[in-house]
């Protein structure tokens, strides 16, 4: 079973089923809170869809946890494969009419970060897609793809996640990084940001406000480090949770170890 193949079927299905609702009022009507904690939305749900008819029409089997509905089992052996899935990474630009936003799917033989085999996150509005295998490297539009070498902080350009009605106790901890960073930027799709370190488009990107789903970086962490990059706790451990959808993250990502130092002392 060639699971990047499966995955880039799923993702194009997905692609033009969003599309369908991009800056559509209809996007954002809500039907109930999902796995993850938030109000599910129509535009997350058609993408779940299309991607869960992918996985019928193959007669699939696989365990899907998903941001919107939880853990669905599909086929007569879903034990076997995990695919742990955001369908809409982006959810606000994508109701919005941002054009910025990304699906991201990610194999694993066990519900377990550290288990990430195969992983695929799609730029859906430009048409760009990265794709991951252990040991095989990180491609984008299957071109070899690796992080910049920028270590200056004052050099670097930096995402970095604000979205919290806790901003000031935030601000607090991101005072030193935020003097320091030369460019600083938030996007508003954590995945695709993750992949855009990966391929030295950014420097680096960190989220340490305890909020972020694993089921938002399960595909771009396996890119990252492929492409060999870091992505570590804000405590320099490995980031190594369950594959959940109520499972919340930490993590700074970045180009190298010097960057990546020099942003853990300064939140530190």
């Amino acid at each position: 079973m060639d699971w990047l193949d499966i995955l880039k079927e799923c993702s194009q299905k997905m692609r033009k089923e969003i599309l369908a609702f991009f800056g559509s009022p209809d996007a954002a009507i809500g039907f109930g809170i999902g796995a993850g904690g938030d109000t599910m939305k129509k535009i997350d749900l058609v993408a779940e869809k299309a991607l869960i008819d992918v996985l019928e029409e193959h007669e699939l089997s696989c365990t899907l946890i998903s941001e919107e509905t939880g853990t669905k089992k599909i086929g007569s052996q879903p034990s076997e494969i995990y695919l742990t899935t955001d369908p809409v990474d982006g959810t606000t630009n994508a109701i919005r009419g941002l054009p910025f936003m990304a699906t991201a799917i990610a194999v694993s033989r066990a519900p377990h970060l550290k288990d990430v085999e195969a992983a695929l996150v799609s730029d859906l509005f430009h048409n760009v897609t990265y794709t991951a295998q252990r040991d095989q490297g990180a491609h984008r539009n299957e071109i070899t793809i690796k992080p910049s070498k920028t270590s200056s902080l004052e050099e670097a350009v930096v995402g970095v996640d604000f979205n919290t009605l806790k901003i000031k106790e935030l601000v607090v901890r991101l005072e030193e990084v935020l003097i320091r960073t030369g460019h600083l930027r938030h996007l508003g799709a954590n995945a695709l940001e993750i992949c855009y370190v990966a391929d030295g488009t950014t420097d680096a990107f960190f989220d340490i406000r305890g909020k972020l789903r694993a089921t938002d970086i399960a595909a771009s962490y396996l890119i990252l480090l492929e492409a060999g990059g870091i992505m570590v706790t804000p405590e320099g451990n490995e980031l190594n949770v369950p594959l959940a959808a109520t499972q919340r993250v930490s993590f700074i990502a970045a180009a190298n170890k010097k960057l990546y130092e020099t942003i853990r002392r300064l939140l530190a």
